[in-house]
């Protein structure tokens, strides 16, 4: 009696239960009847980068900490002023580094001395127009900018390129599938499972060069070649095999 009442407690405490949290429990295990193969394969395309990232910054040194940091702030002002006359909007201008740190002499025998402060201010700058680039840093360099690294070049919006690039490995998996499939006597009857890693990821930016690098101007001015960039998506597929 106890335990035809208990049973119905339990079946009536289940049905009570949303389908969603019923269906959460369920697992469902796909079989592969025939043979299973499983590859990868690369879809790669290539596109012109059309953003240019650089980080620009100034170093400031000076015997006391307020007026490092204050050389430093009015250089970025003007290099911030010059960066929105060349017409780079505010949203591709992010403060990346503000530092400041103290420097000392180590006199033989004797405890450290404090020589002064250093102090940095950098910002990254995405540059759309990179026809242009190359001349905005050097007018940022005259404006006070003596930190410059970079460039890493990138494609803005890289999602039609990455779906030419998925196309492509699907198409690579299944002939792949069918050469292994004709090798062995068989036909392709489905695919199982595809899974993808990888894509499209911008390039570290370069390491910055040591503070106070020296920014020699010349005749030339500086010049940014875009080149060609590989996008690619890497997937994972399983095939049935018959």
């Amino acid at each position: 009696m106890m335990r035809n009442m208990l049973l119905g407690a339990l079946m009536l405490g289940a049905a009570a239960l949303p389908s969603a949290a019923l269906a959460q429990q369920a697992t469902i295990t796909q079989t592969v009847a025939g043979t299973r193969l499983d590859l990868n394969a690369v879809g790669e395309v290539t596109r012109v980068p059309d953003v240019a990232v650089i980080t620009a910054g100034v170093v400031s040194r000076a015997p006391n900490a307020a007026t490092a940091l204050q050389e430093t702030a009015d250089r970025m002002e003007r290099v911030l002023a010059a960066l929105k006359r060349a017409g780079v909007e505010g949203r591709d201008i992010q403060t990346s580094n503000v530092s400041l740190n103290a420097e000392y002499r180590y006199p033989e025998n004797q405890s450290p001395q404090l020589v002064g402060y250093t102090a940095t201010n950098s910002v990254t700058v995405r540059f759309r127009d990179l026809k242009n680039s190359g001349k905005i840093l050097d007018t940022l360099v005259a404006q006070g900018a003596n930190q410059i690294s970079g460039p890493s070049l990138v494609v803005d919006k890289p999602e039609a390129a990455l779906d030419e690039a998925r196309a492509k490995a699907i198409a690579i998996g299944r002939a792949r599938a069918d050469l292994y499939a004709r090798g062995l006597g068989m036909r392709v009857v489905r695919v199982v499972a595809i899974s993808e890693s990888g894509g499209y990821y911008a390039p570290p930016p370069a390491p910055p060069p040591p503070p106070m690098m020296a920014m020699e101007r010349s005749a030339a001015y500086t010049k940014i070649e875009p080149g060609e960039q590989k996008l690619q998506v890497n997937l994972s597929m399983t095939f049935e095999l018959q």
